[in-house]
């Protein structure tokens, strides 16, 4: 695939992620997608970024998102014309969470 490709199929890959986590997940947290990343030179793992308000609901957010995997897996099969189709992983954006704490402090001064 060629930098143009991948691009595209990162963005094709969180573009789904945010429509299925706004289908699935229920209405406790808002969960949302704000990136996503090849993790293995092979691109065969994506890792899917997001940030959960409010920031005591990430475990849980998670925890979800592991159960439904598969049937995310399975929603980008239906959906995309993406393979082979990447392994794909969740994890919280650490970096949009550090930027919006220095967007607060620098705010407060």
């Amino acid at each position: 695939m060629s930098g143009h490709h991948n691009d595209r199929a990162l963005e094709v890959i969180a573009h789904e992620a945010a429509g299925f986590i706004a289908r699935e997940a229920g209405s406790n947290s808002l969960i949302t997608v704000t990136r996503a990343i090849f993790t293995s030179q092979s691109k065969d793992r994506v890792t899917v970024f997001i940030t959960v308000f409010p920031d005591d609901k990430i475990h849980a957010a998670l925890a979800f998102l592991e159960r439904q995997r598969q049937e995310f897996s399975d929603h980008l099969k239906k959906h995309t014309r993406l393979r082979p189709l990447p392994r794909i992983e969740f994890m919280q954006d650490d970096g949009e969470k550090n930027r919006q704490r220095i967007d607060e402090l620098s705010s407060e001064v």
